[in-house]
């Protein structure tokens, strides 16, 4: 499912998402302005130990990872996993009881959907075949009768792996987006003003 998109002229409105979730200690590799945009200007590693979900189970949690990754997957440049998609999904589920029910109950169906088909659940398929599946679910040329609440989840799980994407410091490269540079001094504290990390950026794509 490569191939995601996004216009720029989103970008400004995903903005409000991403300094929704910033600032949240808990993320490792959700990147959004600054690497290091944590409170009291901790360093993100700092925080010891994997990320632990506010919202989903592990199992849950392990999925959602896996369908951002094939949403955007990081094959020639870095995608949805590398960008730490699943965690700013997790955050902003979270926080938005409306969405909770059908993110939850969409990870349920495709992984019961999965053992239907090919009797194992969806993070035990091969590639081909967890793709073969998404195939039929997100491309109308693929549809198939019966599997109308696999293509809602699958939409509803596109958009917000494209919001996590596109408002993480990597898709905003990928956008070559002119007011990075601006977005990153935004976010204070930040103990890192001198890192030459920071004087790499790429130059606008105008």
């Amino acid at each position: 499912m490569a191939g995601q998109s996004l216009e720029r002229r989103e970008v400004l409105r995903l903005l409000s998402f991403a300094s929704a979730a910033a600032g949240f200690p808990g993320f490792r590799r959700w990147i959004f302005a600054c690497d290091h945009a944590c409170p009291g200007g901790r360093d993100p590693s700092s925080f010891s130990g994997p990320y632990t979900p506010l919202f989903f189970s592990p199992d849950e949690y392990a999925a959602l990872e896996l369908l951002a990754d094939l949403i955007i997957p990081g094959d020639t440049t870095p995608g949805a996993r590398e960008a730490g998609v699943s965690e700013f999904i997790d955050f902003m589920v979270a926080s938005d009881p409306e969405i909770q029910t059908s993110f939850r109950y969409g990870i349920g169906w495709i992984d019961a959907h999965a053992r239907f088909l090919y009797a194992k659940g969806f993070r035990d398929l091969s590639p081909d075949q967890q793709n073969d599946m998404l195939k039929h679910l997100a491309y109308r040329d693929g549809y198939r009768p019966g599997e109308e609440d696999g293509r809602a989840f699958v939409e509803l799980m596109r958009e917000w792996t494209v919001k996590g994407f596109y408002t993480s410091r990597i898709g905003l490269e990928h956008l070559g987006y002119p007011g990075l540079r601006t977005v990153w001094e935004m976010y204070d504290p930040c103990p890192h003003k001198d890192d030459p990390e920071h004087q790499h950026l790429p130059p606008p794509q105008i």
